[in-house]
């Protein structure tokens, strides 16, 4: 009969980490994050190229995957233009379409929700698998429930497993209801789903005052994108805009901190550079792009 104890004497130790349940004992093997980078269009929106720009702009300076707006897609197809055109340019520019950004205001109801799977469809058709799920269109003077958010987030990936489009969760520092990680963490179990996204970003981390070890509390599988900036001393917390944005590793940010623990989470890791700094919007977009991805580059290789 093979006993534990024998198992041990004649199986070779991988084989023996292999029989055992995966509970984090020493066996284990430890996997590590790797990293894709991506453009977020917001960051040369200033410069207005439109959106096949914004595709040679993402590929010309290096990047893997690219962020594309909602409603940039909408418009460019509604100018005549067909997806196959779209899908075609996506193709030849060699990125990959990594999320959506989108502002449907899923959690206000059908109308919401509607909307959601009309842009899901949308994003589906040119190969795009996720988008992102604020807390849009939410009134700065009503409560917002968590549990109410969370039994809607689930309602909202099911619906993304329809349509191919799976929504991430995003929570927002400068909003009055979905602004902190702790409270992102409580919506996703309440949503009680495997698929459940967050979408965090190192700005918004700190605008609404979360903190980065809560990052610490994350499986690997939670976050797939996350929104790479970074944010200046000189102005108070609370006075902070999305345009105070600046370059990851030009401000205060502990960036080997949260990579660090972005790489310890597991799985693949999409760093997308997401600013609207208008000084850079009033430079050369390429040079913007370019800048950027290798401000990212220098950044992980402090930690590998």
């Amino acid at each position: 009969m093979v006993t534990r104890r024998n198992l041990f004497k004649t199986a070779g130790l991988a084989t023996v980490a292999a029989l055992l349940p995966t509970t984090g004992f020493p066996l284990s093997v430890k996997k590590e994050s790797t990293f894709r980078f991506s453009l977020n269009t917001s960051t040369i929106r200033g410069q207005n190229p439109g959106l096949i720009k914004y595709i040679d702009i993402a590929s010309k300076a290096g990047y893997e995957g690219i962020e594309l707006w909602v409603q940039d897609v909408k418009q460019y197809l509604e100018s005549g233009n067909s997806v196959l055109s779209l899908k075609k340019q996506i193709a030849d520019s060699g990125l990959k379409v990594e999320n959506a950004i989108g502002f449907a205001p899923w959690l206000l109801g059908k109308q919401g929700f509607d909307q959601m799977k009309s842009e899901m469809e949308m994003m589906a058709s040119i190969g795009c698998k996720r988008i992102a799920a604020p807390a849009a269109g939410i009134p700065y003077d009503q409560p917002f429930d968590l549990l109410e958010a969370g039994h809607k987030y689930k309602t909202l990936i099911e619906l993304g497993r329809q349509t191919g489009v799976m929504p991430i969760l995003e929570f927002w520092g400068g909003s009055k209801g979905l602004y902190n990680l702790g409270q992102a963490m409580m919506v996703a179990a309440v949503a009680n789903d495997k698929d459940v996204k967050i979408l965090a970003d190192v700005f918004h981390l700190f605008l609404g005052n979360s903190g980065f070890d809560g990052l610490k509390m994350l499986n690997g599988n939670v976050i797939e994108v996350f929104h790479m900036n970074d944010f200046v001393a000189s102005i108070p917390r609370e006075q902070q805009k999305d345009s105070d944005r600046v370059y990851p590793g030009d401000g205060v940010a502990p960036m080997k901190q949260i990579l660090t623990d972005l790489k310890n989470m597991g799985g693949t890791k999409v760093l997308s550079l997401e600013l609207f700094n208008e000084t850079y919007w009033k430079q050369d977009p390429l040079l913007v792009a370019q800048t950027g991805l290798k401000k990212m580059k220098e950044l992980v290789g402090q930690i590998e």
